[in-house]
C-alpha cells in the first residue's frame, strides 16, 4: 500500500514526533510512504520510516535537490504546490499531521477522489476526514482500506 504523509514543512516539536511515529509505523506494516519530500512533518515521517527500513518517495515542488535526506525515490516536478495533485493520485491513503495551506488543498482533493484520510491535529475539519489522536489509530485506519485499494 502507498500512504501519503501531508504536513506542512516547518513544524513544531510534538508535530515532529507524531509524523515520525507515523512514518516508523507505516513502515513496520510494509507501506511505502509518499509525501512533499521536504522539511518537517516531510522530513519526519520519512525519518521515522528510514528507522524502520522503510521505502520513502519525495513528490518535490521544483528540483531533486530539494529533497530531505530520507528521501529514497526523488521525483522533481517544477510544480510548485500543483505537485499536490500528484501526492494525492499516487497515494492509496492519507494521513495528515497538523498542516497549513497546502496540507488543507491536498486533504479536499483527497476527500474529493475518494480517498481515505486520517488527520492527527488537522488545521482544519472538513466532512469526510477521520480524525485521531494517535498515531497507532490513524495507522491502523488507513491500512483498513489496504485490500479495497487498487
Amino acid at each position: 500500500m502507498q500512504v501519503g504523509v501531508i504536513g506542512a514543512s516547518i513544524c513544531d516539536g510534538d508535530t515532529y514526533d507524531l509524523a515520525f511515529r507515523v512514518g516508523q509505523l507505516l513502515a513496520e506494516k510494509g507501506c511505502v510512504l509518499i509525501n512533499g519530500g521536504l522539511g518537517g512533518v516531510m522530513e519526519a515521517s520519512a525519518k521515522g520510516a528510514k528507522s524502520r527500513g522503510g521505502i520513502t518517495v519525495g513528490i518535490l515542488p521544483r528540483r531533486r535537490d530539494e529533497a530531505n535526506p530520507f528521501i529514497d525515490i526523488r521525483i522533481a516536478t517544477d510544480m510548485g504546490h500543483a505537485r499536490n495533485m500528484i501526492i494525492v493520485h499516487s497515494s492509496d491513503a492519507l494521513i495528515s499531521v497538523g498542516g497549513e495551506f497546502g496540507t488543507i488543498s491536498e486533504i479536499a482533493i483527497a476527500l474529493k477522489e475518494g480517498k481515505p484520510i486520517a488527520s492527527l491535529r488537522p488545521p482544519v475539519v472538513l466532512r469526510g476526514m477521520r480524525i485521531f489522536e494517535k498515531p497507532e489509530d490513524a495507522v491502523n485506519y488507513i491500512l483498513s482500506f489496504s485490500r479495497s485499494s487498487p
